[in-house]
Order: structure tokens, then sequence, then C-alpha cells
């Protein structure tokens, strides 16, 4: 029997209708802030980190106000953050390095960003597609989840899901969609207690069919 085809563009559409106003959640100012907020958000929920990036942005909004500071400075900072130690050293070696090398600018192209201290793909595509308007998927745990159980990826690894998303949505719904799906697995599609029965998507989802009954069953 052969695979039942995701149906890509119905799923796309429902979350456009769902989530009209999906953004970046990280409050952000410049592609530095942007960047040192996506740093923080690891293992950290993006609320937590704009009430410490509220507190240290007036005063550290650029590589050279981090600088001066030692990490364990930085890490008494950002301590109310999850993993603030190895941020902390991250964000002070990846302050050297954009001045050392990008003249205090954050760089725009994926091999520049990934280079720096504690930056992944996902921090690079956060950075890509907000800051410089570059059609990228970040791949964070939401997308990854949601993604799997949707169909629309099948696979292990953000990376290997990044992959197959880019291949499944058309390039000029790249930055969107990732939104969308995030805002999904946060009010809908939750890790361990999704709301199936209240899913628009249900009906497309290679997860929901297989898990949940319709509402009526």
């Amino acid at each position: 029997m052969a695979a039942r085809k995701v149906p890509v563009k119905p799923i796309l559409d429902t979350l456009a209708h769902m989530y009209p106003d999906a953004k970046c959640a990280l409050n952000h100012t410049t592609p530095f802030e942007l960047l040192i907020a996506t740093m923080l958000s690891a293992q950290c929920t993006d609320a937590r980190v704009n009430i410490v990036t509220a507190r240290i942005f007036p005063t550290h909004n650029r590589p050279e106000h981090f600088t001066p500071h030692t990490p364990e400075e930085i890490g008494e900072m950002i301590r109310d953050c999850g993993l603030w130690q190895s941020k902390a050293k991250n964000i002070h070696a990846t302050c050297r390095l954009l001045l050392d090398k990008h003249g205090g600018e954050v760089p725009a192209t994926m091999e520049e960003l990934v280079a720096l201290p504690g930056v992944g793909r996902k921090t690079a595509n956060v950075v890509l597609s907000n800051a410089f308007g570059v059609p990228a998927i970040a791949v964070d745990t939401h997308v990854f989840r949601v993604s799997n159980r949707l169909g629309l990826a099948d696979a292990d690894t953000p990376e290997k899901t990044e992959e197959q998303l880019m291949k499944k949505i058309p390039r000029e719904l790249w930055s969107q969609a990732h939104h969308w799906i995030i805002h999904h697995g946060r009010q809908i599609c939750d890790a361990r207690k999704p709301k199936c029965s209240e899913c628009p998507l249900r009906e497309h989802c290679k997860f929901g069919r297989k898990t949940c009954k319709p509402a009526s069953q």
C-alpha cells in the first residue's frame, strides 16, 4: 500500500490562517541583540530571555560593551538563564571575534555565523531570517517535533529536519512557516499533551490520525 502523500499546501494554508501574526518572540532592535538573545534562548523560554535582555541591552548592546568583562562577570548578568556559564563564555568569545574579524558587526552568511562560538545552524537561521530577511528555517524543539508529527519531515535530527522542510516548503515561505510551526507547537501541539482533539490539522497529521480519535467518536 502506497504511503499517504503529505498535503503540504493545505497544512501551510491552515497554519497561515491560524497564526497570521506569527513572528520572532525574542525582543531585539539590531542583529547583534537578536544574536545574543538567540544564544541565550537555548534551553530557556523566550519570555525569560526577554526579561534578561530588557535588563542588559540598555547598557550592553554592542560587542565592545561585553568584551571588557570576564566570562564570569557576563555570567552574573545572565545568571537567570539556563546554562548561563557556557553561554557567558560563548558570548564573550563571540564578541571578541566580531570585533577582531567583522568590524563589530554581525555577519550575514551561514558560514560566518556558525563559525562564532556557541552559534549553531538554528541560531544562525534565526538571525539570517529575522535580522537580514534571508529565507531560512530555524529548527528548534517545536519545529522538530511538530514537523515530524505532521509528516512534513521524517527525520531524527534537527539538521535532517531542516533539509527536508527546505525541500517541501516553498523558499518564499521558509521564514514565515517556521514561525507558524513554532506557534503551533506552543499553543496546540504540546510535547507531552498535544491538543489533537481541537487541532484543525488533525486530518492532515500523521501523528494525530494514529493516536487521536475525532471528537465525535
